[in-house]
This record gives structure tokens, sequence and C-alpha cells, in this order.
């Protein structure tokens, strides 16, 4: 049934039919019938973090920028929802055309450039969903802070979802606004990370609740950055790495219509360079942090392969386009049963 919703959507750009997809499902929840066309969700509980997932299938970030989805796509059956990148204040992000599909390779292209509606919108979302599961809130610096002021923007997104959030996620590894990747590496990354986990210390004192604190990693790095990256985590107290985002690479669509776009590829072709960078993160990590793996799942098999290679948790969003919440079911089932 999935197969002709997608093919009705597809015949929309990106943008209008993720948001046609994302008012059809609110519709449906808030009409008390989302979860009779859809499984129950697979319980499996795993602690990680401290925090108890029900399962170990979570939503990527991206999907629900501002968190106005939380209450229909919890309901689909993920173990965790994590919403944004949510930047402090409103910005448009780039200019449109920004999303393209590659459904030949079961891929997207997107250069999005973290056009959300800001932080406060965000959390007024968060408050009116009433959500009680797991939420991740992912956060971002605005385009026009400059790289040297990153800081400013991460701690004033802490700050901020730090009471709403079971976890934060800070995202270092958009390839869509200029140079925040460079704040992956070396004193940058040293430095960003000492003073955001400053932060979360002085919060977890002030409000008697401690909340961990994940970075997600591009997949666009060589061993020694992989590495360095993983010594600086342990380094800093970081509670958990999300690996990875999207890629700059494109290899294998190339030659596809919009192939060449300008943006982060995702989907089946960055499974591979995801899953290296995964590998060799846990083998420097030694299971001193853990690891959500995300990038590239089509099926239940790719899920169990990123908990073969490491991944504590995993985070589906262009397979879930692709394949529908099926997707969920079997990946959470999948795993359960390893």
């Amino acid at each position: 049934m999935y197969s002709l919703v997608r093919k009705a959507l597809f015949q929309f750009s990106p943008e209008i039919s993720h948001e046609i997809s994302m008012d059809s499902l609110d519709a449906l929840y808030h009409l008390g019938i989302l979860g009779m066309v859809s499984p129950a969700p697979i319980s499996a509980p795993k602690t990680i973090m401290g925090i108890s997932f029900p399962n170990s299938v979570g939503l990527a970030a991206g999907l629900d920028k501002n968190g106005e989805h939380i209450g229909a796509l919890s309901a689909l059956g993920f173990g965790f929802i994590e919403v944004g990148t949510v930047t402090p204040r409103p910005q448009p992000g780039n200019p449109k055309p920004r999303l393209f599909r590659l459904p030949q390779a079961n891929a997207i292209i997107n250069r999005m450039g973290f056009n959300n509606k800001g932080v406060d919108y965000l959390l007024a979302q968060v408050k009116r969903s009433n959500f009680d599961g797991v939420l991740g809130i992912n956060i971002g610096k605005n385009k026009d802070t400059p790289a040297e002021q990153a800081i400013d923007d991460y701690r004033i997104g802490l700050e901020k979802v730090y009471d709403a959030a079971s976890y934060v996620t800070i995202n270092l590894s958009s390839p869509n606004t200029p140079g925040l990747r460079d704040l992956q590496f070396g004193e940058p990354l040293k430095v960003l990370l000492h003073g955001l986990k400053e932060t979360q210390m002085a919060l977890a004192k002030s409000r008697g609740v401690y909340k961990p604190i994940t970075v997600k990693i591009a997949p666009d790095m060589d061993l020694s950055d992989i590495q360095d990256v993983a010594k600086t985590l342990i380094e800093s107290g970081i509670d958990g790495v999300i690996a990875t985002n999207t890629t700059i690479s494109r290899q294998g669509v190339a030659n596809l219509r919009f192939g060449n776009e300008t943006g982060g590829l995702s989907g089946e072709p960055v499974f591979d360079a995801a899953n290296h960078t995964l590998t060799h993160l846990n083998e420097a990590l030694k299971g001193q942090i853990p690891i959500i793996g995300v990038g590239g799942i089509s099926s239940a098999a790719d899920a169990v392969k990123k908990t073969q290679l490491g991944a504590d948790l995993v985070q589906i969003y262009t397979g879930f386009i692709y394949q529908g919440p099926r997707l969920i079911r079997e990946s959470a089932h999948a795993i359960a049963g390893l």
C-alpha cells in the first residue's frame, strides 16, 4: 500500500510532498486512526546514556525540523524521535529548489541550510505535543553567526532546550552551512566541546537532572580524522556520538538526474561510507561512548549491520521516505532478535 502512497506523493516536488505527508499523518493521528493503519510498535527496551529507549530504532533529525509532528511520528513505532536542526533565531535556509530525489538510488540530496522557525517556536511545539517518549533535540548555529562565535549559538540552544530534551545533539556536520564542518576537527572541536560540557554540567547542577549530549559527525573523514575526533569526544566527556550525517561524495550517483546537485547525499549510496566511519569510530572509542548509527538504512538487514558494526542504536530518515513505516517495525524487530 505504501508504494501507491509514495507514487502519488512523488508527483509533487519534494518539499510539497513532505508537507502533504506530514499534514496527512497529523490528520490521521488527531482523528485517532493512525494506530489502526500502523502496526503496534516493537517493545524491546534498551538503556543507553542513562535513558531507557523503548526500542533501538529512532527517527533522525531533519524530517521534523520544528517539532510540529512529534505525536504522529511517534505513533509510527519509533523508539525515539530527534527533532531539528534548530537554531537560536529563525532562518529561511537556502534558496529553493534545495531538495532533490534520486529514486534510482533510493537517495536524496538536500541543501536545506538549517531552515527552521527558531528554538522558541520549537519548544512551544514540544510543549503542545505533550510527548512523554524519548526526544532528542538537534541544535545548530545560525548561518550569519561567525564560526569563531559558534559556541555562543550552541550554548543558547543547549540552555533553551535542556529541560525539554531527553538528550541534545550538537550538529557540526551539515555540509550546507558554510564553515560548519571545520568545527569537527582539532582545536575548534576541543574548545567547543569543552565549553558545552561546562554549560551542560552547570545546567545539570541547577536543574537537578543530567541530560546527555551527543555529537553528530560526517562520513567524509579519513582514518586519522576519525581517531582524532574519537579522542576529543572521550576527553571532553561527551555522552554519545551519531555517525553519520550526509555525504558530499557523489559516488554511485554522479550520472543520475540531480546527482551533481550541491548538498548532502543521503540514502543507500551513503551506507558504505557511513559504515566505514562507524567501524573505525567504534574501534577508536573502545566502548567508552555509545554510538547511534545512521546513514543508508533501507532494510532490516541494514539496521542489523549497523548494530553488528558497533551501533548501540540506529536512526532512519531517507529509508523511511522510500520504504515507509514498515521499515521501522522490521528494523526494530530484527535488532531485538539479535
